[in-house]
């Protein structure tokens, strides 16, 4: 009986062979995976590959006004006014862009705009990083009703103000000055955007940042001088950009405000290249708009990581 038992049992299983059907060796189920992957891999190649071919198409509207000014700045009249226009200059020159300077003070209505934006810039970025600390750190009666009071400035429109505002410039003494283009952007409705944005951006910061700050003897000027703004950089490029591109375009006021040449900024001096007759002289403006541009994409080229990160921290927090 013994030995029946002992025949009738199975036969032990043995050491898997290498390359058995249990084991993932050569022949077994991993070998697979590599191509999977490969294949996986040149999926996602695809896709991004795709993805910059349709943003590379939706980027067209945006980009060929931009090549259009350009090429056709070194275009002579004649060509630009063909019926059937050329993306590139046949004969490329650089006489328009001589022009610019002869036929007006040019230099010195770039200078203008320069500095005025540059000074519009800084005073607009330090007077809303204290109104938005303020109504973001500092709790006092009716700080709420005064920043919805603030935000009221957004739906007035500038055509609504510049009569009363000229009147008050005109009684000051200030008329064909850049006083009005520098205070009045600085202390007034222009600069309501940026004081939110820094207010929302503030209300993000941790308190423990400011409780480190006290022990170590700050007082409030020192929180936002040393902590809070430095860590600000972000909000801050946002406002420089949204505050330089608005003094840069700025047209209306200048208009109202400058009445002699040397005084007038670029959006004012585009309008004055025309012929004997009144029309416009096409490849000159191009060639002035140009170079008009320039600092914008410089200034947003330098800036477009901080005025990104800028977006996306202000935030609807309230």
């Amino acid at each position: 009986m013994k030995s029946d038992v002992l025949t009738d049992r199975p036969a032990a299983a043995g050491p898997p062979s290498p390359g058995g059907a249990g084991t993932a060796g050569p022949t077994g189920s991993g070998a697979p995976a590599a191509p999977a992957r490969r294949a996986g891999g040149r999926r996602r190649r695809r896709g991004r590959w795709g993805l910059v071919a349709v943003l590379l198409v939706l980027s067209l509207p945006f980009v060929f006004p931009t090549w259009w000014m350009a090429t056709s700045s070194l275009k002579p009249m004649s060509e630009i006014l063909r019926s059937v226009p050329t993306l590139w200059p046949q004969d490329p020159t650089f006489e328009a862009y001589g022009r610019v300077f002869a036929l007006q003070p040019f230099a010195e209505q770039y200078w203008n705009s320069l500095y005025i934006a540059a000074l519009v810039t800084g005073g607009t970025m330090l007077v809303s990083a204290m109104a938005g600390y303020a109504f973001a750190r500092i709790r006092f009666p009716g700080a709420n009703a005064l920043f919805l009071l603030v935000l009221v400035g957004l739906l007035v429109p500038s055509e609504v103000t510049i009569v009363p505002l000229f009147r008050l410039v005109n009684s000051a003494g200030l008329i064909d000055t850049h006083w009005p283009l520098i205070v009045i952007p600085v202390l007034g409705a222009p600069s309501v955007l940026a004081t939110f944005i820094m207010r929302q951006f503030f209300l993000g910061l941790p308190h423990e940042l400011e409780e480190a700050g006290r022990l170590d003897g700050l007082g409030r000027w020192g929180l936002f001088w040393r902590v809070a703004m430095p860590l600000s950089r972000s909000a801050l490029a946002a406002v420089a950009i949204f505050t330089f591109l608005k003094s840069w375009n700025l047209y209306l006021e200048p208009i109202v405000y400058l009445s002699s040449k040397n005084n007038f900024t670029l959006p004012q001096a585009l309008t004055q290249y025309v012929d004997a007759y009144g029309g416009p002289m096409w490849n000159v403006q191009l060639a002035a708009t140009t170079l008009t541009v320039l600092p914008v994409l410089v200034v947003f080229l330098v800036a477009q990581k901080q005025f990104v990160q800028g977006l996306a921290h202000t935030g609807l927090k309230g």
